[in-house]
């Protein structure tokens, strides 16, 4: 038994190593990927155990040689492509894997696949009706926050986030006739209840006149801007010691010719140990009061905040939920509320 199973091993390694070796063309077209994928002549009875994704080879082609010649030719809606969006460019990547074993051991080669695109010029998430759930504020203004799906392309269906994984909350402002308006987080936090009172446990998120405190000891951060009078705060979900979650927000609108110490979005750099403005790299000197006390060196500053454009909403219930809790499975879902 062991002898065989050592042979069952030098068998896989071998074949993992002429599948190492072979050659594989991507084509990257509109809304689909065309790949070849040339084999030894010893791989060319295991071609089934070839994947894209969850997808197997379209063809199979013998050559002259005995090589032989896999074709994946699919759409990025098929074989489970992840579909990204990363500030102006718009990506779809999966694997190329061979698997000798069942698909619940490890693959033995695997090839990243991704196709690159720029996001569509102008492109905004194709939200719902806009006017649902939301609020308005002073100054003709309305704002906008709501919980996105993964992809970042619609408002998200359910309410029930797995543990570790990233909630992505929009926020907007919609102008009337109003100059174009910077949409800045000023301050955020999880509570245990929709409304925020003494007795209310509490989580800051964003503090300090849009700090992102989570982005320090997390993997949370602002995503680039789709546009100037939104933004994403894609907030990395964790155990809040809350049964159900509500994020309530200070969202402020604001000159974006003027950006000063009260008024940014600061990410934590931790490679660099250092803040940066999301807006502009260049001034994050406007973040270094990040770890101490952040106030308005600026007369106008003072002149705009007297105007109060500013609105505090409130997202949820959250519920977060631990994938290897068997008690968090079957619970109810329903879209996460605004007000």
């Amino acid at each position: 038994m062991g002898t065989q199973l050592y042979l069952c091993v030098i068998i896989i390694a071998v074949y993992a190593s002429a599948v190492a070796n072979a050659e594989i063309e991507v084509v990257c077209a509109k809304d689909s990927v065309r790949i070849t994928w040339k084999i030894s002549a010893e791989l060319v009875p295991y071609a089934g155990r070839l994947f894209l994704g969850s997808c197997m080879p379209s063809k199979l082609t013998v050559l002259s040689t005995g090589q032989g010649e896999v074709l994946f030719n699919y759409k990025f809606s098929d074989c489970k492509f992840k579909r990204q969006i990363k500030g102006k460019r718009l990506l779809y990547q999966t694997e190329l894997t061979y698997r000798p074993q069942p698909k619940s051991k490890p693959a033995a080669f695997v090839y990243p696949i991704e196709c690159v695109y720029e996001r569509p010029e102008r492109w905004i998430p194709p939200f719902l009706n806009p006017g649902s759930g939301t609020s308005e504020g002073r100054g003709g203004l309305v704002f906008h926050m709501a919980l996105l799906n993964e992809q970042l392309t619609n408002v998200a269906k359910t309410n029930v986030i797995p543990l570790g994984s990233f909630m992505p909350i929009w926020a907007a402002v919609e102008q009337k006739s109003h100059q174009p308006l910077l949409l800045l987080m000023e301050e955020c936090v999880a509570a245990s209840t929709p409304e925020l009172q003494p007795s209310s446990q509490v989580y800051p998120i964003i503090s300090n006149k849009g700090c992102l405190l989570e982005s320090m000891v997390g993997n949370s951060v602002f995503l680039p801007r789709y546009h100037l009078s939104a933004l994403i705060l894609y907030l990395q979900s964790f155990k809040f010691g809350l049964r159900e979650v509500y994020i309530h927000c200070k969202l402020v609108a604001w000159d974006p010719e003027v950006v000063d110490e009260t008024k940014k979005a600061c990410n934590y750099v931790k490679e660099d140990g250092r803040w940066e403005l999301l807006d502009d790299p260049s001034q994050s000197a406007v973040c270094s009061c990040c770890d101490s006390t952040c106030t308005s060196r600026f007369k106008r500053g003072v002149e705009w905040e007297s105007h109060s454009f500013s609105h505090k909403s409130v997202l949820g219930p959250l519920i977060i939920v631990d994938p290897s809790d068997s008690k968090s499975h079957g619970k109810s879902e329903e879209s996460p509320s605004v007000s």
